[in-house]
């Protein structure tokens, strides 16, 4: 009988995050509901480049403003360089300078969420960092293929080390 094979998450590198204005489209979402959110980047997906000030090539998936009772709200975007020019159907955030332990998602998107229990399940309790309460992040890169799953997705978790 074949042995189940541990879900094995790589080792974090940690960086300094810079601040950055994140803009797309966005919706509430629970753990439950989250099966939903790649309607969300469908929805999104023909806005990349035409985002009104929009920097750089590369994708973010934020979850950010948590209710508390597991709801949460996820922003399918791109970095933009002001608001000014924003058309009012564009969800925003604000990501502030932060420290981060940056995780590489490897494999096909829809382990995207073992991943992410990896992280808070297994490497943060054991790690000796906490969660910051401030948005977290997935970094898609400008070559990222969701059809095929190439290029590289990173997980931007919020991190300090406690006193």
């Amino acid at each position: 009988m074949d042995q189940l094979k541990k879900f094995e998450l790589p080792a974090p590198r940690f960086a300094k995050g810079q601040f950055q204005l994140i803009a797309g489209l966005g919706g509430r979402f629970t753990q439950e509901t989250s099966d939903r959110i790649p309607h969300l980047w469908d929805q999104f997906i023909p806005e990349i480049g035409k985002v009104p000030s929009q920097i750089g090539e590369e994708t973010y998936g934020v979850c950010c403003n948590p209710d508390g009772e597991g709801g949460f709200e996820y922003i399918a975007g791109v970095a933009i360089s002001k608001l000014d020019d924003l058309p009012e159907r564009y969800r925003w955030i604000e990501l502030q300078e932060h420290a981060y332990a940056v995780f590489e998602h490897r494999g096909p998107l829809d382990t995207l969420a073992q991943t992410f229990q990896a992280i808070w399940n297994d490497w943060l309790p054991n790690s000796g960092y906490e969660a910051v309460d401030a948005p977290e992040f997935e970094r898609y890169s400008a070559d990222f293929n969701p059809d095929t799953g190439t290029g590289v997705v990173e997980i931007w978790l919020p991190v300090n080390k406690p006193a």
